[in-house]
């Protein structure tokens, strides 16, 4: 039997539960919906964040049933958050197949990140029963178990609505498990070839060893992002396809099995890493909030100050 949090012998899988990183998060919801991608006039890039007076009604409606932790009515970042016409959608896919070692993290990230620079956020949760919606902005895929991971394959192909949302121009990023389901095969649970969704050309399929520890990484330099750290716990290979790059070359870690970590092509980007990698490396929280709103305005050293600490952290822990 495996110990809760230790992975187990699959090709791509994770300990059951995985949710001991997992913070407590809330989905603030405005009163109406307001513009998406498909309406030119309110999805009009940056522009809509820069321009004051779409801003005129500050409030901004919650459910406080979604409040799992009190503490949460603290974050500082969401009362910089202005109300407006359009909110940023981060859309978190099967949090209830696709969630170990604390993936939650990333949303939280992204979402804290983007309301410090006055972005308005609306965090959507889609479970697997329910249909994905193709007007996000960011879509976040987390690792999984084996037979969850097939699962969320099936019902995202059946379903379609992420293959669509790719196709309006989303970002997307994957972790593990949700990182070879966008490729177009991953090994199954006895190491079958299971058809992925084919969003990313990449193929993974089992490895001879398990990589489990602590990553470093340098990410490709067109990027612009400072050292990957971060942690893995998976027994696949990924190849990757002359439509996309590698997403760093690893300094320490196993990552796809070739030397290199993860892989991006357009606005997709997936990597074998937790953490949350998001977390851990804040630079690529930014490249993807980048990528769905425009450029960014730097943070100040006060909202940066317990980001750099942890990072520090981790790569002293690595580095020695």
């Amino acid at each position: 039997m495996t110990a809760p949090n230790q992975g187990h012998s699959g090709p791509n899988g994770h300990g059951p539960g995985g949710s001991a990183g997992d913070i407590a998060w809330s989905a603030e919801r405005a009163a109406a919906p307001g513009p998406t991608r498909s309406d030119p006039v309110g999805y009009a890039g940056q522009a809509r964040y820069a321009d004051p007076a779409a801003y005129a009604n500050p409030a901004v409606h919650a459910d406080p049933g979604a409040y799992a932790d009190p503490g949460a009515y603290a974050d500082p970042a969401a009362s910089r958050a202005p109300a407006g016409p359009s909110a940023l959608r981060i859309v978190w896919i099967y949090p209830d197949l696709l969630s170990t070692y604390g993936d939650r993290g990333n949303l939280i990230v992204l979402t804290r990140r983007a309301r410090l620079r006055g972005i308005r956020v609306e965090p959507v949760e889609v479970n697997s029963d329910q249909p994905v919606p193709r007007q996000g902005d960011i879509y976040l895929l987390g690792g999984g178990e084996d037979l969850p991971q097939v699962l969320a394959a099936r019902r995202l192909r059946a379903g379609g609505g992420l293959s669509g949302a790719v196709a309006a121009g989303a970002v997307i990023f994957a972790v593990c498990a949700g990182y070879q389901l966008i490729g177009a095969v991953f090994g199954g649970a006895q190491g079958e070839p299971v058809e992925g969704l084919g969003i990313l050309d990449i193929s993974s399929g089992r490895g001879e060893r398990r990589g489990v520890g602590e990553v470093l990484a340098d990410v490709d330099p067109r990027l612009g992002v400072d050292q990957l750290t971060g942690f893995e716990n998976h027994q696949g290979v990924t190849r990757l396809g002359q439509g996309a790059r590698p997403l760093a070359k690893v300094v320490l870690g196993v990552g796809n099995g070739d030397g290199t970590e993860g892989a991006y092509a357009d606005r997709i980007l997936g990597t074998y890493l937790h953490g949350p990698a998001l977390v851990r490396n804040p630079g690529l929280a930014d490249l993807l909030l980048s990528w769905a709103a425009g450029s960014l305005p730097p943070l100040t050293d006060e909202d940066e100050i317990w980001t750099r600490r942890l990072r520090s952290e981790r790569l002293a822990a690595v580095t020695g």
